[in-house]
């Protein structure tokens, strides 16, 4: 117990230990409020959830840290959960365009509230897929961050709904209605649907300068197979985190260079 109230301590300070235990007396919800300087707005964290660690990769261990050969115009964050990414792009990004996408509807509201000082941001409430459909939100016990995406209108059993279905969208689709003509960024952590995603990107694939993946293949054998087959011509790769980055010519690099 100890070694949790140092770790709360750590990541969201004293003010939000104290929140965490005000959750944890009253077993209510808690929303506990960040403010960095390096962040143009506060950042909002649910407790208790997967918000505080999830706060703590995006911002203390720095995974989505990189180098970049020139600033990116149009970033795709697809498992943008609540928006913790987008908002870390747009503080260092201000003038590219953001397509935030999450498909689970609690997750999604605090998006809209984490990037609604960040105009760059647009927050779509869709799951990225192989194919334009309809798609069911499922939870088998990972919280927050955990939820996975099964196509709705099969005959497979859909593993503990959340009730909650939500349009499933190609990448080439979300460039089109966004008037996206070239990504800069795409960066996907969708537990394990990045099977289905990269099951044919031959639409969309040369119009990506560069990748940021998270593999789930724990969870959704054989899309690491589908991914390295569906990105050919990214000469650089290299793993920070959890995350395996992927760049044509130098548009990322490793490195900590957001850092302030």
């Amino acid at each position: 117990m100890i070694q949790k109230l140092k770790y709360y301590n750590r990541v969201v300070g004293f003010g939000g230990l104290s929140q965490v235990l005000r959750s944890k007396l009253t077993k209510s919800e808690e929303l506990i409020k960040i403010e960095r300087p390096d962040c143009k707005a506060p950042i909002w964290l649910r407790f208790p959830a997967s918000d505080i660690p999830t706060y703590e990769q995006v911002f203390m261990t720095y995974e989505y840290d990189f180098k970049v050969g020139s600033h990116p115009s149009v970033i795709i964050d697809a498992g943008a959960n609540i928006g913790l990414a987008s908002v870390l792009f747009s503080n260092k990004y201000p003038n590219a365009k953001i397509i935030a996408i999450e498909p689970e509807a609690g997750n999604f509201e605090i998006l809209k509230k984490n990037v609604a000082a960040y105009p760059n941001v647009i927050p779509l409430r869709a799951a990225l897929w192989h194919r334009n459909t309809e798609i069911d939100i499922c939870n088998p016990d990972r919280g927050n961050w955990g939820f996975v995406t099964k196509e709705a209108n099969t005959s497979l059993p859909i593993e503990k709904p959340t009730g909650q279905k939500v349009p499933a969208m190609t990448v080439d689709r979300i460039m089109e209605d966004h008037g996206i003509e070239h990504v800069d960024i795409l960066k996907i952590d969708i537990e394990g649907a990045e099977r289905e995603v990269f099951s044919d990107s031959s639409a969309w694939i040369d119009k990506v300068d560069a990748v940021i993946l998270e593999l789930h293949e724990y969870a959704s054998p054989g899309c690491s197979r589908s991914f390295y087959t569906g990105t050919p011509d990214f000469p650089s790769e290299w793993r920070q985190g959890e995350n395996v980055y992927i760049s044509r010519g130098n548009q990322l690099e490793p490195g900590f260079a957001m850092q302030t």
